[in-house]
């Protein structure tokens, strides 16, 4: 039930700026973020091998969830993770349309080298480019206004509005366990107890938020913090990288 907001070519300063939250079983085992000796910087899922996040200095960044439907996920599909480590690693999307038809429903932004694009496999796999401005992105169709969603798009809206360089607002954003408002709709929005941004439960629930931050000059950070099965703070990670930079526009 991971949720994110991407601020692509949204602002004067700031090329790309995300907030997510990975939420995912506790038990399952994950590496913290750390330069991983492909070159992807990341966390990892050391159950697939693969991320849901992460960035390249080779102007790489690739984030994906999961597209909920009524079925649920099937297992034995390839996976989803190891599509954003193969896309990190300069794949280009149409050389895995095959793959991407095989997985489970999943919504994905990529952006490589200054250009940035929507991909999805639900209901067939698509890929178009993404406009500037802020996106929302959970487990339902592509920024459909799930509330939870918004409330991330609208933190990072505040924070651009502010001339903030610091990830720590938008990390306290991420922390926020008041419920969303319920959805007019049902489909705009996930059962109750996953309407909050942040999930604390003992099973499924959010395990990192991580912030991106990358300016025009190429200049980038990403900070990732991690909790335990209570929602407790466990950890703290910051890494600087260079991305090519590509001006004001």
């Amino acid at each position: 039930m991971c949720v994110a907001a991407v601020a692509w070519d949204a602002h004067p300063n700031w090329l790309l700026v995300v907030a997510g939250n990975r939420d995912e079983f506790h038990a399952r085992p994950a590496a913290p973020l750390a330069h991983r000796p492909d070159g992807i910087i990341a966390g990892t899922d050391l159950t697939g091998g693969g991320t849901w996040l992460g960035v390249t200095e080779e102007g790489r960044f690739a984030l994906v969830t999961n597209y909920r439907v009524p079925e649920g996920s099937q297992p034995g599909r390839p996976s989803r993770g190891k599509l954003v480590t193969d896309l990190l690693e300069g794949a280009l999307p149409d050389t895995l349309t095959d793959a991407m038809a095989q997985m489970n429903p999943f919504n994905l932004i990529l952006a490589d080298t200054g250009e940035a694009s929507f991909l999805t496999n639900h209901p067939q796999v698509e890929a178009r480019p993404l406009s500037p401005g802020i996106h929302g992105l959970s487990n339902g169709g592509f920024d459909v206004p799930w509330p939870k969603t918004l409330q991330v798009g609208e933190a990072i809206e505040r924070w651009l509005e502010n001339g903030s360089s610091d990830p720590a607002p938008l990390l306290d954003a991420l922390r926020d366990e008041t419920p969303a408002p319920a959805p007019a709709r049902p489909e705009l929005g996930p059962e109750p107890r996953f309407a909050p941004v942040f999930i604390r439960d003992a099973t499924y629930g959010t395990r990192c938020s991580t912030v991106i931050m990358i300016d025009r000059a190429g200049r980038g950070a990403i900070a990732e913090r991690s909790f335990d099965a209570d929602g407790a703070r466990t950890g703290d990670v910051r890494i600087d990288f260079a991305w090519p930079g590509i001006g004001s526009r």
